[in-house]
């Protein structure tokens, strides 16, 4: 009797944790330190924003974000069916319809949280959660998919920027348009995960265009902080790239997950804080490759 208890607690824990790491499968757990660092990077440049609300506007964030990455495996559900069966819905470990439930009411939780901000970032919020559900609804059908990605996260970083003491300032543009174009880059890598056919290489440019605005946008005397930070992004780019170029068998999964949590580093370039601050984005980087072995980060 104790020992058909016991397995049969055992069973039920097994369960419970298969259906939690289901949800966290879901969710793309593994990005949320790249939201984060986005978050810290556009409360900097929009002039700093008051550590309460900061906490607020960053679990806001996290909630679309999640939201997001939650409807878009429901919105993907009957081409998983088809071609990734692994995933949790077609595998039957969450389903379907609270999956659409859950993703519906994070991303509104999160919104509102954003919205009650201020009149400006409420409308940059507004074009953020569009944006997401946009991507999630046409992604898999459009050409363009990796600049509806890129939206995502440049509404994500001006809606953050907004709430700061001088608001979206030129500083943040600059830093959302490098993100934007690094999100291109890996998105289009992305793809190729389910595609077959030759890849072109141009879209690949746009992994340099945070180092080169860096570059531009602190003039002749870039500092310490730059270089390394663009010395860095390098290494790490080339590095990332190495598991699909040149490659016989590519890896695109190893690729974007490196260059998601690549995230981090271009806020950190974009920042150029002191050698506390680099701790504190280096560490979110590391975070993101950290949890990547426990939740896959595509």
């Amino acid at each position: 009797m104790t020992e058909a208890v016991g397995r049969k607690g055992i069973a039920l824990l097994s369960s419970t944790t298969s259906t939690w790491k289901a949800w966290l499968v879901l969710a793309r757990a593994s990005n949320l330190p790249t939201v984060w660092s986005n978050c810290l990077a556009a409360g900097a440049l929009g002039g700093g924003i008051e550590t309460g609300r900061w906490a607020v506007v960053t679990l806001s964030a996290s909630l679309i974000y999640v939201g997001g990455m939650v409807l878009n495996d429901a919105f993907d559900a009957e081409f998983d069916r088809q071609f990734r069966r692994e995933r949790p819905i077609p595998s039957g470990k969450v389903p379907e319809q609270r999956v659409w439930q859950v993703g519906w009411s994070l991303i509104l939780a999160g919104f509102i949280g954003l919205a009650v901000q201020g009149w400006v970032t409420a409308v940059l919020a507004g074009l953020l959660t569009a944006s997401v559900i946009l991507y999630d609804a046409v992604h898999k059908r459009v050409t363009l998919s990796p600049v509806l990605m890129a939206a995502c996260r440049w509404f994500l970083f001006l809606t953050v920027a907004s709430i700061g003491e001088r608001g979206v300032t030129g500083e943040a543009v600059w830093a959302a348009l490098a993100l934007a174009a690094w999100i291109v880059g890996l998105s289009y890598i992305a793809r190729r995960e389910s595609r077959r056919g030759p890849m072109a290489y141009w879209p690949l440019a746009f992994l340099a265009v945070p180092a080169v605005l860096a570059v531009l946008v602190h003039g002749d005397d870039p500092g310490k902080a730059v270089i390394l930070g663009a010395v860095s992004m390098g290494i790490w780019t080339v590095w990332s790239l190495g598991h699909t170029l040149g490659r016989s068998q590519p890896h695109f999964g190893r690729t974007v997950s490196g260059l998601l949590a690549g995230i981090c580093l271009v806020d950190l370039l974009a920042v150029s804080p002191d050698p506390a601050g680099m701790a504190l984005y280096a560490g979110l980087f590391v975070l993101s490759l950290l949890s990547q072995r426990f939740v896959p980060a595509t």
